[in-house]
Parts: C-alpha cells; sequence; structure tokens
C-alpha cells in the first residue's frame, strides 16, 4: 500500500514538471550557481559525499516561488558543477510534519550500514502553537526514503520552547553518534547535544554551547565538526542585526559535551548568506555551502526579489573549503572544480591605475571570475573601487578603503530594486599585497579578500545590459600586481 508520504511526494513532483515550462525565458536565473528546478530554495541540507557523488538536499517549496510547506529537494553530481535532479527526498505527511507553515525543515544526513539517513525538524501545529522536533528518515538507495515509525525521535526538554527547538547537525564520533540542534531557554540561544547507538534513540547530554544575550536568542542551522585539532561550531544567529552567519573555534570535550570556544569570526558579511552547512567530501575537504538570500526579519529586506516573479526563488552560494589558520582563525576558499568553466582569460601584470577609470575585460561581463593581487607598497591611493554590472546609470560599487582599513559593499543603486551596503574590516596591517577573488553571476555577487577570511555575498538583479565593470582610482594610483579574468561557462539551467 502506497503511504501517505509517497503519495504526497507524487504529487509535489507534478507540480515541478507543470512549472518547469513556466521559468523558460526567465532572465534572472544563475548561470553556475545551483537552483532548484522551480519554485522556493531556502537552507541547504544533508549534504553529504554518498557513493562517490554529491548529494545536496535543500528546503524546497515545489508549488510556490514563496516559502511554504518545506520539503527536502534533491540532487546529485559528480563535481558540484553540472546537477541532477533526483525525487523529493521528503514531503509533509505526518502529524508531525504536516502543516502549511511548517513541515520538513532544515537537518542533515549520515551514512549508516550502507543506507543514507535523514535527520531534520519535523513542525506541526495542532491548534496550541508550533511544535518543532527531531525526526529520522532512511533510504536503501540514497534516492527514495521512507520515515522512521517511531518518530519523533527527540523532543524539547522541558523548559525550552518547543516553537525554537530545529536543525540538527549529526556526526560520528567513536562508538556514538552525536546530534546539536538549535534552542531557545528565556529568549537565549543554545545549542544542545544529544548521542545514540543507533540515529532511532537519544540521550541529552548537555549544553554544547550558549548565548547569555552577546550572540543572539536563537541559533539556526548549527553545525559542529573537528579540523586540524580544534573544533569549529557554526550557526545564523537571530538577533545580531547585520550578523548572520558566525563561527566559534575552540576545544571539544566529549566526556562532558562542553565546547569551550576561544576565537569567533564572521563567515560572510554580506547580505545574501545564511544557514551554512558542512560535509567532508572524498578528496577529505572541509567543505560548506549557504543559502544565498535573506530573510523578512533581516534589516535590509524588502521582498523575495525579482526572480519570484519568474516562478522561481533562491541559489546557493558557490561551495567553499574551510581551511584553519595559525591564529586559530578559519579562510573560505572557492573550490577548485569551478576553474573547468573558466573561458577567455586574460591576465595582465604590474599596471598602475591613477585617477581614471578603467574597464576590465571579463567574458560577457555578466558571469565571470576576477582575481586581483594589488601591491600595497607601490599604491600611493587611499581608496579604489570596483563597479560591478554596470549601465548607463545602474552600478554595484565596491569600496576598498585603504586608509580606514574598511571594504564596502554598496548595492543601492545595483539593479532599481536591491538596497543596502555591507562592511568590514580589511587585515590590512603587516601586509604588502591585498588578493581580491571575485564571482558574479547573473544574479548574485561574491567578493573574497584577506586572504579568503573576509567574504561579501549579495544577490544583484541586473538586467543583460549591465556588462560593463570598472576600476575606479583618484588622488593617487593604486599598482596591480596581477589581474586576472575570465568569462564563466553556463552549466546550470
Amino acid at each position: 500500500m502506497i503511504s501517505k508520504h509517497q503519495i504526497n511526494i507524487k504529487k509535489a513532483q507534478k507540480a515541478i514538471e507543470v512549472g518547469k515550462p513556466q521559468i523558460k525565458g526567465a532572465k534572472m536565473r544563475q548561470r553556475y550557481h545551483f537552483m532548484a528546478e522551480v519554485g522556493w530554495i531556502n537552507d541547504p541540507n544533508g549534504l553529504i559525499f554518498f557513493n562517490n557523488k554529491y548529494h545536496f538536499f535543500y528546503q524546497y517549496n515545489p508549488y510556490d516561488s514563496c516559502w511554504g510547506a518545506m520539503h527536502w529537494g534533491h540532487a546529485v553530481s559528480d563535481d558540484m558543477i553540472q546537477w541532477r535532479y533526483l525525487p523529493i527526498a521528503l514531503a509533509p505527511s505526518e502529524d508531525y510534519d504536516n502543516h502549511e507553515r511548517g513541515g520538513c525543515f532544515s537537518g542533515s544526513s549520515i551514512e549508516h550500514d550502507g543506507k543514507l539517513y535523514l535527520v531534520y525538524t519535523g513542525v506541526a501545529n495542532s491548534g496550541d502553537g508550533f511544535v518543532q522536533t527531531q525526526c529520522l528518515a532512511y533510504s536503501e538507495d540514497g534516492i527514495n526514503f521512507d520515515k522512521y515509525e517511531k518518530n519523533p525521535i527527540i523532543t524539547a526538554p522541558e523548559g525550552y520552547d518547543q516553537a525554537n527547538f530545529r536543525d540538527p547537525k549529526v556526526w560520528k564520533h567513536g562508538d556514538y553518534f552525536y546530534l546539536v540542534c538549535g534552542a531557545q531557554k528565556d529568549n537565549l540561544a543554545k545549542a544542545l547535544l544529544y548521542r545514540s547507538l543507533n540515529l532511532k534513540d537519544w540521550e541529552y547530554i548537555n549544553v554544547l554551547a550558549e548565548s547569555r544575550g552577546e550572540l543572539g536568542h536563537m541559533w539556526e542551522c548549527p553545525d559542529f565538526y573537528q579540523i586540524g585539532d580544534k573544533y569549529v561550531l557554526m550557526f545564523s544567529p537571530i538577533g545580531l542585526h547585520e550578523r548572520t552567519t558566525l563561527y566559534l573555534v575552540g576545544d571539544m570535550d566529549y566526556a562532558t559535551g562542553k565546547f569551550n570556544y576561544s576565537n569567533i569570526g564572521e563567515i560572510d558579511w554580506g547580505l545574501d548568506y545564511y544557514a551554512p552547512q558542512s560535509f567532508l567530501d572524498g578528496k577529505d575537504r572541509r567543505l560548506i555551502v549557504g543559502w544565498a538570500n535573506a530573510w523578512d526579519w533581516m534589516p535590509w529586506w524588502k521582498d523575495w526579489g525579482p526572480s519570484y516573479k519568474e516562478n522561481w526563488c533562491g541559489s546557493f552560494g558557490i561551495p567553499r573549503e574551510v581551511k584553519l589558520l595559525k591564529d586559530n582563525t578559519l579562510m573560505f576558499i572557492p573550490v577548485e572544480e569551478f576553474e573547468k568553466l573558466r573561458y577567455d582569460e586574460n591576465i595582465k601584470e604590474n599596471i598602475e591605475i591613477g585617477n581614471k577609470k578603467y574597464e576590465i575585460q571579463c567574458g560577457d561581463g555578466i558571469a565571470y571570475e576576477i582575481k586581483i593581487k594589488i601591491d600595497l607598497k607601490k599604491t600611493t591611493a587611499e581608496s579604489f573601487e570596483l563597479l560591478l554590472r554596470c549601465s548607463d546609470t545602474k552600478e554595484t560599487v565596491i569600496t576598498f578603503d585603504l586608509k580606514k582599513s574598511e571594504l564596502t559593499f554598496d548595492r543601492n543603486n545595483s539593479d532599481g530594486w536591491s538596497n543596502g551596503v555591507s562592511r568590514s574590516t580589511l587585515k590590512l596591517n603587516d601586509k604588502n599585497i591585498l588578493d581580491v577573488h571575485i564571482f558574479v553571476d547573473q544574479s548574485s555577487i561574491e567578493i573574497f579578500t584577506d586572504n579568503y577570511q573576509t567574504v561579501h555575498s549579495a544577490n544583484v538583479f541586473a538586467g543583460n545590459d549591465q556588462n560593463k565593470n570598472y576600476i575606479v582610482v583618484q588622488n593617487g594610483k593604486v599598482t596591480f600586481e596581477k589581474l586576472c579574468t575570465w568569462g564563466m561557462e553556463t552549466s546550470m539551467k
């Protein structure tokens, strides 16, 4: 007998097929950043390298281009460039995960005994308020998933807000599976730690880490992993204004279940990067992928952007490799696989730009990559600007203020719709070279600098007539040791 879950998956698949023709001719679809086929996408879920393939699951509404009852979409790839969409993995269907403003919320995946397990948050509301619980699903083939008959497997501890208890991340250490999920008590954020021998029966261990107000009132999509001899806790905090993706680096005591951190940093300062999740791939790289959009509680939010009018909304940032530096801070390097999309290489060395507007040649000026090395010792200008995706009247302005050690990303005149300015410190102490690495796609810009320790990602919904890009220097000169550009081929449809 076919289950209600299977029926709802088939229904959702039909909605996808109906929606596909509606996005033909969509002007804002990304060319090489991951997107769903149609509809709404948000948090990356269950990222895993399984059976020699990259599996991306994701929060998904196949029925609309706005947020709604959450499903889990699913796609696989050999290289994170070319993707094949698989059937929806999870659909709302049970008392614990079937609500139009709930469903199958975020979670993670793990392989055990040859099976692929998904641990996710079920969200329901029977009239007494929303209830979030942790649930389990499993698959023999990594494609078709059944929900565990004894769900939910974890409920909120006494005293915790059961409407803010979500986003489990699972991993294996020693003989035990461990799980961390976001929680809230007394309007303060907590990351709760559990352990299990079989993924079905869980024991509460401790508060892994917490906010006393300085780190927000809820941590969404917590992620915990070892890198080198240290541990990292990542999360997206609510209540910290422009800070939306944090990492903590420290030491883990599995005997007590307590994480003691000594360093704190920002994964991405941009206006559109949220809920990054990590996984280890077949090359033993710790990779992260984040959602390239913003929530309605963020100060710069207007609505979901022009793309939702084209029957789709949301994409992922470029996958990034995480590396630990000697000072126990992190760097986030775009994965090398995207180099295979490059064409029309242009390399210029030892050029000086002063008191003028210099046009950058980079593919078609719409989807491209730029790498820059600036000789700070030979540079006399106090600042310079990159003007990206420009027309005669519109431009995105990236300002490198060398005097004040500040980077700003201004999209108030980017496209006639977007607004907001992101900013961060530039790490210029004792530095001779400033490195800048940029990825631009149809509707996004990602800026990496400071040896990949500072990142700004934001959506820019620029039309194809916005295909000019410039370097602007005033009051002095900037010496470019190297300026490399490439166009980027299309890999997504």
